[in-house]
């Protein structure tokens, strides 16, 4: 069990899916993940509805906004201790801040924002709400990658926004791969766009799960689509590419057995 009461700035700390059939995303979930939902009856919240696994934050689910694109997709969240110092170096960058920055009830500071490249990202600041409160474990959230096709304008920019290291691995790619580092840990990923999930730019999140063939499979019988059949990682593990009934695309990982 990998539970958290904080993180550190420039790690991915959160994750929602915008659905355009809520109830049809959190019975998908739910099945697939062993997720509980709970909608906040807070009339201003526009129906977030946040997701436990044993009584723990772990992602959360809304609507789109009105006035925005009626679309399908996840969103991760970069932890900041100062959102509008971050915003401030988002527009610094050549990024574009599209929302906020903005308090969120009493849980936290936000802003939404979009890199020089086109992949759209939010960062957190928080106050009672910290982010995931389980993660890297089967049913919570194990990784984050931008996916551009320009990877290297994207590391340079949130080198400069965030302040992460940044290693390139060779994965036998035309672009390597590059990994952005807090304090050394490796925290996310940039890479090119993988073919069947598109070419736009966007932060794609991964989530950890016992069986990667078996969630598959329990996902095709719940509505959603395999776009990459399971394959192994050397080092990495076994993972795929799904997309929910709804529309919103994803991963999946299982971890390699230790030792």
């Amino acid at each position: 069990m990998a539970e958290f009461t904080s993180y550190a700035r420039g790690t991915p700390c959160w994750v929602d899916v915008t659905s355009t059939d809520l109830d049809r995303t959190t019975s998908f979930y739910g099945d697939l993940f062993g997720w509980e939902a709970e909608t906040s009856p807070e009339p201003e919240a526009g129906g977030y509805t946040m997701f436990t696994l044993r009584g723990k934050n772990v992602a959360a689910a809304s609507p789109p906004p009105p006035g925005s694109p009626r679309t399908s997709s996840w969103t991760t969240y970069l932890a900041s201790d100062d959102v509008d110092d971050t915003a401030a170096k988002i527009r610094d960058a050549g990024g574009t801040v599209l929302m906020g920055p903005f308090d969120v009830f009493d849980a936290g500071r936000m802003t939404v924002a979009k890199d020089p490249t086109g992949a759209s990202f939010g960062v957190w600041q928080a106050n009672r709400h910290i982010g995931a409160e389980l993660a890297n474990e089967p049913g919570t959230l194990n990784w984050n990658q931008c996916q551009t096709p320009d990877p290297a304008r994207a590391a340079d920019f949130y080198a400069a926004v965030l302040g992460y290291g940044v290693d390139e691995v060779d994965v036998g790619g035309s672009q390597p791969f590059r990994v952005l580092q807090v304090e050394g840990k490796a925290v996310a990923g940039v890479r090119e766009p993988i073919p069947q999930m598109g070419g736009a730019p966007q932060w794609s999140v991964v989530f950890s799960v016992a069986n990667t063939d078996e969630t598959v499979a329990k996902a095709q019988e719940l509505g959603g689509e395999v776009l990459v059949e399971p394959r192994d990682l050397p080092d990495i593990g076994r993972i795929a590419v799904l997309r929910d009934g709804v529309g919103a695309m994803f991963q999946v990982i299982q971890q390699p057995p230790e030792g």
